[in-house]
């Protein structure tokens, strides 16, 4: 019990470091530790619940940066509460991302995956031939989440933004998760061929 109030009482100070410095400047270690400390917890709960190390990654991801968000606008009334407001975000986080759920069915069997060109067109003449199959097959492979926001993104021909609102996520987690895609699928394309 006397360390898990000692870790308590170190994350509310923490919590309260990073309260105290902006917005003028940030506390920059503080941050980190304290996303050091919670970053592990959000994770397994995300295993838990989400039952993929992807998803976990992306829960972990989008609790603190909201944590991050809300002590820097001083939105966290009682800093010493901070581990149940992470908790209790990471909850509502995973509710809301099962209620999405259906929302991005609905998107990807708008844009399923076969809508890929059979050929290489005529605009991409002189560029190095693509395995259509192959990508079909690591874009297949992909977690939902990142071929939804890469199919959007560049078959849809949607920005972030467009991106973010119909998925309900903010544009820079978008554009994290099409940054995670693309070297995804950049590796499974460069990858052997026996190991593919």
């Amino acid at each position: 019990m006397g360390l898990e109030a000692s870790n308590a009482d170190d994350d509310a100070a923490l919590a309260r470091r990073i309260i105290a410095s902006a917005p003028s400047r940030r506390d920059v270690a503080a941050e980190a530790e304290l996303c050091r400390r919670l970053g592990p917890r959000i994770r397994l709960y995300g295993l838990k619940h989400l039952r993929s190390e992807a998803a976990a990654a992306d829960l972990m991801q989008d609790v603190l940066m909201l944590l991050l968000d809300k002590l820097r606008e001083g939105a966290v009334r009682e800093p010493s509460q901070v581990v149940s407001f992470v908790l209790g975000t990471a909850r509502q986080t995973v509710i809301d991302w099962r209620r999405s759920g259906t929302r991005r069915t609905r998107i990807l069997e708008k844009f399923p995956i076969d809508l890929l060109p059979a050929e290489p067109s005529a605009a991409e003449e002189g560029l190095e031939p693509i395995d259509v199959q192959r990508l079909r097959g690591c874009l297949g492979a992909l977690p939902e989440r990142e071929r939804a926001v890469l199919v959007m993104t560049f078959y849809g021909d949607r920005p972030a933004d467009a991106v973010a609102e119909e998925l309900n996520l903010s544009a820079g987690n978008v554009r994290v998760i099409r940054h995670r895609g693309l070297e995804r699928l950049r590796g499974c394309m460069t990858a052997e061929e026996g190991a593919a």
